[in-house]
């Protein structure tokens, strides 16, 4: 028997390996990584002149939408439950109203929700009606002809004031401090420039002021000597001009040039820094208007937020396209959905704190109790001399004060959706280190009653 045994015990030990094999632990497959949260996409666009002599103003313009998005998307808002990313969709209208048209055109094609711009009221006031026809609600944070929101379009809002209330405005201060006997009138035969050029007529005139046989340019003359010379014989007090910077720079310039001492005033067009490139010394001393307050009055946290992100300050009007896409994002919350039906009514009734204060909308899709501020040039720089609200002309550090108490209330969150931080950097108080400067209380034009 003994020589079997071998075989035995070579058998049990296979027949143990086999047990142990049988019994080893098959290594476990890997975890299937777990679906991403779903997530909507909200395209909001943007359009204004990129390009040409105005192109400045675009950007900045451009920049404040852009710095809104950005602050929605660190917000990480939920919409019906899922993540919402918004992207903003750039255009240039060039300051064309045919070009103006074909993007707008674009942009609905491209399936945006919202639009912010044009900066021009000739762009803004035909390009509406594509918008409306679309059902696609569209935000000026510049566009002051009071037709745009003339027209019945109910998509259709600004967030500036009007050209009836800015016209006044100007021409009021004209009056008060600087006393013209005779005042000359150049519009650039834009919507714009000649809708706020009559505004400032039909208020010299009932002050009893002698206004001269209106004088006209365009959107691109640079040239303007064969009209000055034309005016220099009548020899006014004060020359208003309505139009743009690019244009309005080389007219007084070309003013000095010829040897005309007249008082030089303007529209918001015209009422940025750029002015002191473009006429040199001749353009200190100018006065001009600005349908909102001066972006040295915006929030706080605007105005940090901005410089950090562009490394430049803003120019004019950026604080409220800021301001109108988030309305658009926050009506976009409220109604809890990005399709334009649904939220159009939210962004009607909307009550909003932004970074230009305190925003709602009339019936026509007006910013209610619109601001009007006053500049004046000063060592190279536009200077704000006086603020008008509620018919009460006030210095930028009064206004300054009358805000800084009130804080904004916070907005209510879309369902299973964090509040934007976004919000919380509005309820800064606005920038306390602005020029101080004294403003005639006495004639102050009454907003209300321009509006109507």
């Amino acid at each position: 028997m003994s020589r079997f045994r071998p075989s035995l015990v070579a058998a049990t030990t296979l027949s143990a390996l086999l047990l142990v094999a049988c019994g080893k632990e098959e290594p476990k497959p890997a975890p299937t990584p777990a679906a991403p949260p779903p997530s909507v996409e909200i395209k909001i666009g943007h359009v204004g002149p990129l390009t040409g002599g105005i192109a400045h103003l675009g950007k900045d313009n451009e920049n404040g939408a852009v710095l809104a998005i950005e602050e929605a998307n660190a917000a990480k808002i939920k919409i019906d439950g899922k993540d919402a990313k918004f992207v903003l969709v750039k255009e240039d209208d060039q300051a064309d109203a045919k070009v103006g048209t074909t993007v707008a055109q674009k942009l609905v094609d491209a399936k945006v929700v919202g639009v912010v711009g044009h900066l021009n009221s000739g762009v803004s006031i035909p390009a509406s009606a594509i918008y409306n026809g679309a059902g696609i609600p569209v935000i000026s944070g510049s566009a002051t002809n009071p037709k745009l929101t003339e027209q019945g379009f109910k998509v259709t809002f600004r967030t500036v004031g009007r050209d009836d209330q800015q016209g006044p405005a100007v021409a009021n201060y004209l009056a008060t401090v600087n006393k013209p006997k005779t005042v000359a009138i150049i519009d650039d035969a834009t919507s714009y420039g000649e809708g706020l050029a009559n505004e400032v007529e039909k208020t010299l005139k009932a002050a009893g002021i002698k206004v001269l046989p209106r004088e006209k340019g365009t959107d691109k003359t640079t040239d303007w000597k064969a009209v000055l010379t034309k005016i220099k014989g009548k020899k006014p007090d004060a020359i208003f001009y309505g139009g743009m910077d690019a244009t309005g720079g080389p007219l007084m310039k070309q003013g000095r040039e010829l040897g005309i001492k007249a008082v030089f005033a303007y529209g918001d067009g015209a009422c940025t820094d750029e002015m002191a490139k473009l006429a040199g010394e001749a353009a200190e001393g100018l006065i001009c208007s600005q349908a909102g307050i001066p972006a040295v009055a915006a929030s706080k946290s605007f105005l940090e937020n901005y410089k950090k992100k562009f490394n430049v300050d803003p120019i004019l009007y950026s604080p409220f396209t800021y301001d109108s896409t988030m309305l658009l994002v926050e009506a976009i919350k409220k109604a809890n959905s990005p399709d334009p039906v649904k939220y159009l009514p939210e962004l009607a009734k909307i009550s909003y704190n932004g970074a230009s204060g305190k925003i709602e909308f009339d019936e026509k899709g007006d910013r209610k109790d619109a601001e009007m501020t006053i500049f004046t040039m000063k060592a190279g720089k536009i200077t704000p001399v006086a603020i008008i609200k509620s018919g009460k002309s006030m210095t930028v550090d009064e206004y300054i004060a009358m805000s800084a108490p009130a804080a904004p209330a916070a907005p209510a969150a879309a369902p299973a959706a964090d509040a934007p931080k976004a919000e919380a950097a509005k309820a800064d108080a606005p920038k306390a280190d602005a020029p101080k400067a004294e403003a005639p209380k006495a004639d102050a034009p009454k907003a209300d009653a321009a509006k109507k």
